[in-house]
């Protein structure tokens, strides 16, 4: 029951709000929801009667209750009319025969109410939510936005600052350099200023000095016009004190003089007087004599006929002759010969020459050799035409047209062309020079550098002794200096002497010119070392290397013939034949071509002279055998010996380089 009034006043108060038909407790009940669809009419519906309960009395009738539009309220403010209204409308409700429906259909609005308030709370919460997903985004973008601005607000301030301290730097920077500008600036007239002032301190002095210089000047001169006064007037007094002094001098010395000759005259015809007392009694002597007067005579005789001065030769013969003759003392025949070898023998700086130290000297042999080189002009040693010198072929052919171009240059008159050998030592620059000399059919004279510097002062005068002596020569000569970067080297050097420059410059004179009679022929190592000077006067420059595999093996032939099947021969004529005496010779078993082309592969690196020496080893090894026989197991124990041993020193040779 309570239930049931619960639910009414709940309707009752519903449909206060929606704008029911209003229901008033002085006024007759008309409820027109629970009318039905017919047209019922507009009397009261009485309630169901239960059947448990008694019928209910009729009502009594009540006066009818005047609306009370301006009620009295209580004291608590509080109207009780809607109440009473609601409670009467609730009884009808309660009385009525469709209060069931009544109460259903006021369910069902309600749960539609409800439904719809659910609904559009679930309406309210997703927009609410999409509300909130956009205020998000918003806020997101906002805050995008914001980051965006920010950034870009901080890179238009960096900029900025990065502008302000671009300018500033700028600013800091022209300042700097008008600041230096001005530094500069005030450097330059201070430095003005004093080189004005040094200038005028100099002048100041210089000035200075030349007037003292002009005061000493005028002292000086008039201190020597003092002296030379003081010193006339003294020599003057002294030659007319000394007048008599000197006469009495002068007859003492005349005298002296004349004894001095007299007692010579004497002692020159009482050596004479000996001399040819000991002709006369000594018939050597007086053999001796007669040839020498009848070498006098053939002297004079042929110096009609040929162009060659035997006169001065001859009489210089004779003069050697009587004075070894005449002069028993050792002194009288060391300054008579000191003098003959000055006049006629060759230079102290040469060290050998195809012409001899005298004209004389070698006559005999010089004839013999040229028989024997026309006797034997179809072949020479080794058959190249160049002697014991193994070249490579170009090489060879360029020496030999060297040797026809100096031959047919001498022929025709035409200066000669000097040359320049250069390569590492041991590789035939000087045989090469002396067989090019006797190609061309020319003199050769050798020569060091290195004998230059000892000389010291005297080496300009040695120099200009050698060219005149090699201008001697009829048949031209070929001046060999080995070792030329000795004192060819260039005149910058600092340790270089004077004495050297001398001598260079002296050599330099000598052949500034082309000359007809001397072809200059110059050996070094180190060609890069020569004065530019000298290099200037260098017509043809040859290369020397070390010997190839060929060549090598060539030159292992050559001297094996040389030391080790020619040895111990006798050499042709009557005197080896009676004096020497026969030596054992070298028995040679088993050594072939093939061995020896397997030394000369061995033999790499080494130059010609290594190679002499290679042979000259296995010479000494043999002879030092006890069967003096060679054999291929003797012959490569001395072969590999000498390679190692070359190979030590090439390594000895680098470390002293890197050392140094």
């Amino acid at each position: 029951m309570a239930k049931s009034c619960a639910s009414g006043i709940l309707a009752a108060m519903a449909y206060a709000s929606f704008g029911a038909e209003r229901a008033y407790a002085d006024g007759p009940f008309n409820f027109s929801p629970f009318t039905s669809s017919s047209s019922a009419p507009s009397t009261a519906v009485q309630p169901a009667s239960d059947p448990a309960q008694p019928p209910a009395e009729p009502p009594a009738a009540e006066p009818p209750r005047v609306r009370n539009d301006n009620p009295r309220t209580t004291s608590a403010g509080f109207d009780p009319e809607a109440l009473e209204r609601g409670v009467k409308a609730l009884k009808e409700i309660s009385s009525s025969s469709h209060a069931k429906k009544a109460f259903e259909v006021i369910k069902k609005k309600e749960e539609t109410k409800q439904q719809e308030l659910t609904s559009k709370t679930a309406e309210f919460k997703a927009l609410q939510a999409q509300a909130e997903t956009e205020r998000q985004r918003v806020i997101y973008d906002e805050q995008k936005k914001l980051a965006q601005q920010q950034a870009q607000i901080k890179s238009q301030m960096a900029r900025y600052e990065d502008e302000l301290a671009r300018k500033r730097m700028q600013a800091e920077n022209e300042h700097q350099r008008a600041r230096n500008q001005e530094l500069v600036k005030m450097q330059e007239e201070s430095g003005m200023r004093q080189e004005a002032a040094r200038r005028a301190t100099e002048e100041q002095i210089q000035a200075q000095r030349r007037q003292t210089e002009r005061e000493k000047a005028e002292i000086e001169r008039e201190t020597i016009r003092v002296r030379a006064m003081a010193e006339a007037e003294g020599r003057a007094h002294e030659a007319k004190l000394a007048e008599d002094v000197n006469r009495r001098m002068l007859v003492e010395r005349a005298n002296a003089e004349r004894e001095k000759w007299v007692s010579a005259i004497n002692t020159t015809f009482e050596h004479i007087g000996g001399g040819l007392r000991a002709i006369l009694t000594d018939q050597n002597k007086l053999v001796v004599a007669v040839g020498g007067v009848t070498a006098l005579a053939a002297g004079v005789y042929t110096t009609r006929y040929c162009h060659f001065d035997f006169t001065i030769i001859i009489l210089h013969v004779v003069i050697m002759l009587i004075a070894k003759l005449l002069f028993c003392k050792r002194e009288g025949a060391r300054v008579i010969w000191s003098y003959v070898d000055r006049i006629l023998g060759q230079p102290s700086l040469i060290r050998e020459s195809s012409r001899g130290k005298y004209p004389w000297s070698g006559l005999f042999s010089r004839g013999m050799s040229t028989l024997s080189r026309s006797a034997n002009s179809s072949g020479t040693q080794n058959g190249n035409g160049f002697g014991d010198v193994i070249l490579h072929p170009s090489l060879q052919k360029r020496i030999q047209q060297l040797a026809n171009a100096t031959a047919n240059t001498k022929a025709h008159q035409a200066p000669f062309r000097n040359m320049l050998f250069y390569g590492p030592p041991g590789t035939g620059k000087t045989m090469a020079a002396r067989e090019l000399a006797r190609k061309s059919g020319l003199d050769y004279a050798l020569m060091t550098g290195g004998d230059v510097a000892p000389l010291g002062a005297q080496a300009v005068t040695k120099i200009h002794q050698l060219f005149d002596w090699a201008k001697k020569s009829n048949r031209g000569l070929l001046l060999f200096i080995d070792e030329a970067d000795a004192f060819l080297c260039e005149r910058n050097k600092t340790y270089m002497s004077e004495a050297q420059r001398s001598a260079l410059n002296a050599l330099l004179f000598r052949t500034g010119d082309q000359s007809k009679d001397i072809v200059l022929a110059l050996a070094t190592n180190r060609p890069g070392d020569l004065d530019s000077a000298v290099a200037d006067r260098i017509d043809e420059v040859l290369e020397f290397p070390l010997p190839g595999e060929d060549e090598r093996f060539k030159l292992l032939q050559l001297y094996l013939d040389k030391y080790i099947a020619k040895a111990g021969e006798r050499k042709p004529g009557l005197f080896s034949y009676l004096f020497q005496k026969q030596q054992k010779k070298i028995e040679i078993k088993g050594l072939n071509d093939d061995i020896i082309k397997e030394a000369a592969a061995k033999t790499e690196g080494f130059s010609g002279r290594e190679i002499a020496k290679l042979m000259a080893s296995v010479q000494a090894a043999v002879y030092g055998s006890e069967n003096c026989v060679l054999d291929p197991s003797l012959f490569r124990e001395v072969v590999d010996y000498k390679v190692a041993e070359h190979q030590q020193r090439k390594k000895l040779a680098g470390t002293e380089g890197e050392v140094a």
